[in-house]
């Protein structure tokens, strides 16, 4: 076990029951400058904690080419009206040249190789520069994400993963959203509970768990940014 892996072992156990602005006050006094937020502009919970303890802080958007609009314009007014750098990260292909060498909708027939390509790999080096990253990953969302630590070890990518909202629920987001007017996706007012590329995302029935409009039908569950 290295120093990282350690030290974020550690910081998993002792702040457990801390308050999301605690947990992620520890990962910006720790990391300083090579600590960013990633978001998927569902909405900007995190980049706002985030924000009340580091301003300026680095928040890191995935373009993969797919996406709604109303996600790009919720990326938008995020680096518009909050104290935070976003920044975005492309794919090495674009959607065109990934069609010409793959075929077209690719998402349809191999969609983890798409995921890899469109998310997985930007993000790896998108990330080369930060030893630790936050995400607003919840263990309410999934049965797949229930374990999620606090703060735990990204082994395939050597980098600490902070989760400061892991122990959150909805309507504990929810409040926090109505309480400090935070930006949110307008397509979760539309039937959708969790927003990712367009061509994989469906609108979410009653019953269903947050995460069951994502590659709906297709056993996939999870795009490979986190596991």
């Amino acid at each position: 076990m290295n120093g990282l892996e350690k030290l974020a072992a550690e910081a998993g156990r002792e702040l457990e029951d801390a308050p999301a602005l605690e947990i992620l006050r520890w990962a910006a006094d720790t990391f300083g400058e090579r600590f960013c937020v990633t978001a998927s502009m569902a909405d900007a919970v995190v980049a706002h904690l985030a924000s009340r303890v580091r301003p300026g802080v680095d928040v890191v958007f995935l373009d993969t080419g797919y996406h709604f609009p109303e996600t790009i314009g919720t990326r938008d007014a995020v680096g518009a009206v909050m104290d935070v750098r976003v920044l975005t990260l492309t794919p090495r292909r674009s959607v065109a040249e990934q069609d010409a060498e793959f075929g077209p909708q690719l998402y349809e027939r191999d969609p983890d190789l798409c995921c890899r390509m469109r998310k997985v790999e930007p993000l790896a080096e998108g990330l080369a520069g930060y030893d630790a990253w936050a995400t607003g990953l919840r263990r309410d969302e999934s049965p797949t994400r229930a374990g999620t630590p606090v703060v735990g070890w990204d082994a395939r990518r050597g980098k600490v993963k902070v989760a400061p909202i892991a122990r959150w629920t909805e309507a504990d987001v929810d409040a926090y959203v109505a309480e400090h007017g935070v930006l949110v996706n307008p397509l979760l007012m539309d039937g959708y509970t969790s927003v990712g590329c367009a061509p994989c995302t469906r609108r979410t029935l009653t019953g269903e768990d947050a995460r069951a409009g994502r590659w709906a039908g297709t056993g996939k569950t999870e795009c490979g940014l986190h596991g």
